[in-house]
């Protein structure tokens, strides 16, 4: 079944992949990947252009018949929160921004499908509090942590801070990608990674908290919450704003 996601509503732009690629593979450049929930495919789209030759989009919408930026060569409709197998491997994965949107059940799925098809897989998935649409499993960054260190990988954050003020990128892809690598022995020994929030987010949350007091003050407004004379004054006083602005706004 379909995860209830409107595509429509993401960016087509490749502005924010194509400063991150040269960040993310600036010591290797893998011969394939592949990018499992790849939207509408900018992600896809800005490896082939860094000149990956090898690549392949997955994801539960039908993106080439429904605005996506890829063809059908490079895209597979493909359930991501269902096991799958596509007969190969891949140098690196790319897993980005889309595990929140998955029930917790099928978090495990995920992961395992990522590590089927790769030794490296960039991941990155929203906060808790972080906004977007149909976000069910928001989690800090151990979580996914310890469910790839189930399967034999390490992980590590050193790419989000490489990436932290490459500004043409989406803060959530700088505040929560982190890198998997198989590696059985180490797995689970690595340090944690920790919770942190992006600056642009507590901004969003700023932003959110003050249109809440707004409404709030609005709604004790209409309650009665003002006093008598507070009421009987607002009529002249927004008199007086209507005669300025009719007076000075020419």
């Amino acid at each position: 079944m379909p995860v209830n996601f409107d595509h429509s509503l993401l960016s087509p732009s490749l502005r924010g992949p194509r400063a991150a690629l040269p960040v993310m593979f600036s010591e290797w450049v893998p011969a394939s990947l592949l990018d499992v929930g790849c939207g509408l495919g900018v992600w896809t789209k800005a490896a082939l252009k860094f000149g990956i030759e090898d690549v392949l989009g997955l994801d539960g919408e039908d993106i080439v018949r429904r605005g996506g930026v890829i063809s059908s060569t490079n895209f597979r409709h493909q359930l991501v929160h269902e096991p799958f197998s596509l007969g190969r491997s891949f140098e690196v994965a790319l897993c980005l921004e889309v595990g929140e949107h998955l029930a917790k059940e099928h978090a495990r799925i995920l992961i395992g499908n990522l590590v089927d098809h790769a030794d490296v897989v960039y991941f990155s998935a929203a906060c808790p509090g972080q906004p977007g649409q149909h976000h069910v499993n928001c989690q800090w960054p151990q979580y996914w942590q310890e469910l790839f260190n189930e399967r034999g990988y390490v992980c590590d954050d050193s790419i989000r801070w490489k990436l932290w003020n490459v500004a043409p990128l989406g803060f959530c892809y700088r505040q929560n990608l982190i890198v998997a690598r198989r590696d059985p022995r180490q797995a689970g020994k690595e340090a944690r990674i920790r919770p942190v929030v992006h600056p642009e987010l507590v901004d969003l949350w700023e932003a959110d908290a003050a249109a809440d007091r707004r409404l709030l003050w609005l709604k004790q407004v209409e309650q009665g919450s003002q006093t008598i004379g507070w009421y009987l004054s607002l009529p002249i006083r927004a008199l007086g704003r209507k005669l300025n602005r009719r007076i000075f706004v020419r």
